[in-house]
């Protein structure tokens, strides 16, 4: 029996929205010290349980708004769960948003020391690293040039190659292979398998259903923040595929 990595066991993630217009933070802060402040409660998950066998791959699927980027960021230790739990058995390393951890103002250079660090990585290995990682990116002629005049498709490059730079126990991907030319997301995909290979668990999100099923062996399909299946990954691809035929994503 294979180990679980990660285990969802009947979580919900609830945000308090603002049910009323605020015209300022002054405003906001005396409504809230006040206590009459007004929130809608909004559930983006709601009683999600599944588990992750290690080293498998597992697909996350759902229109816009099901909560797939909520779940990422609740596995990542990004957000809480309000109610159940979420444990995860090993090292993280998420690519959620493009740019996320970067600092728009410093340079690509500055930026693959600054993930490093963030990351854990000590700045002599990431410095041994360094050409590998510019070298994946294939970014050589814009290492100097600062984040914010990147495009998202050059910042998941960057971000791909830092996350990727040691062998992780979960790699988490978020629609990063998305952005960018066609070349180098099989580059990407590639690299997963690579990944796959050594061990290294995943969790992936696309909306392109070609590439959960090139990638991934298990499924889990979200709507409106709730599990509405879960299997292998050809049957749960199949379902979904043939409900968004017929629905919108905010049905």
């Amino acid at each position: 029996m294979k180990m679980k990595i990660i285990e969802v066991k009947n979580m919900s993630m609830q945000f308090n929205l603002s049910s009323e217009k605020i015209e300022s933070l002054k405003e906001y802060v005396i409504k809230l010290l006040r206590g009459k402040l007004m929130f809608n409660e909004f559930y983006a998950l709601r009683n999600v349980t599944f588990s992750v066998e290690k080293g498998s791959a597992v697909g996350v699927l759902g229109a816009n708004g099901s909560g797939k980027s909520t779940l990422l960021k609740v596995i990542s230790g990004i957000y809480p769960p309000s109610v159940g739990s979420v444990e995860v058995n090993g090292t993280v390393a998420p690519l959620i948003e493009l740019g996320a951890g970067f600092d728009p103002d410093l340079t690509a250079r500055e930026n693959v020391f600054l993930n490093g660090a963030v990351m854990g990585f000590q700045k002599e290995f990431v410095k041994s690293k360094y050409n590998e990682i510019v070298d994946f990116s294939e970014l050589h002629d814009f290492m100097d040039v600062p984040i914010k005049n990147f495009s998202s498709g050059m910042s998941a490059r960057l971000g791909f190659s830092v996350a990727t730079l040691v062998h992780p126990d979960i790699l988490i991907v978020d629609e990063v292979l998305g952005v960018g030319d066609a070349a180098f997301q099989r580059k990407c995909e590639e690299k997963m398998h690579e990944l796959r290979s050594d061990g290294t668990t995943m969790l992936f999100v696309s909306h392109s259903i070609e590439q959960v099923r090139e990638i991934c062996d298990y499924a889990v399909w979200l709507n409106h923040g709730e599990v509405a299946m879960q299997g292998k990954c050809a049957a749960v691809c199949d379902a979904y595929e043939h409900w968004s035929l017929t629905h919108t994503a905010f049905e």
